[in-house]
């Protein structure tokens, strides 16, 4: 069985605009985009999803803009170009058979748009939350592992030794 594989979308200035902890301030803005790519490549790291993250940036003159930052596509739309179409025309192109495509959104209407086009929706509340999910396990694995290490380093060394050898040190640790 092929296993399909999994992009998330995200409406980048619709979720910050959602997270109660963002500063919707333009002083912030660039902080907040950073906070978002660095959560969303976690979130990435975990969840296996490939992760395309997308800004408007209509109102600037240029044309679109890819780049690569902490391993996920950050897009920002064309002069003219809302977030929503580029969205949109994003999922049309990117279909496939073995691919299932999510898009974060609270956007009502672009819910329902891409919804039509076969991909998946989830709110942009619902992808705070498994952010922080997924913080969570990350922040669990890598303790896990951490302990795991010492343990195991601890362990390892003491294994590899002889009786004899073990009896001297532990007669030094003493000063018998």
């Amino acid at each position: 069985m092929i296993r399909q594989e999994e992009w998330l979308i995200v409406d980048g200035y619709n979720v910050i605009g959602t997270d109660q902890k963002a500063r919707w301030n333009p002083t912030y803005l660039e902080e907040e985009r950073l906070r978002l790519i660095r959560d969303l490549s976690e979130y990435q790291a975990v969840t296996g999803r490939r992760v395309i993250l997308v800004f408007d940036a209509h109102q600037t003159p240029g044309k679109e803009v890819v780049e690569e930052h902490e391993k996920i596509t950050v897009l920002y739309t064309r002069y003219g170009e809302t977030a929503d179409e580029l969205i949109e025309r994003f999922v049309k192109q990117s279909k496939s058979p073995h691919r299932r495509i999510f898009v974060a959104t609270s956007d009502y209407l672009e819910q329902r748009m891409i919804f039509g086009q076969g991909a998946y929706r989830i709110s942009s509340r619902e992808l705070l939350q498994e952010i922080r999910l997924a913080k969570q396990k990350l922040s669990n694995s890598l303790r896990k592992k951490g302990n795991m290490n010492i343990t195991s380093a601890r362990n390892s060394l003491e294994e590899r030794l002889s009786d004899e050898i073990r009896n001297k040190l532990e007669k030094w640790r003493r000063k018998n």
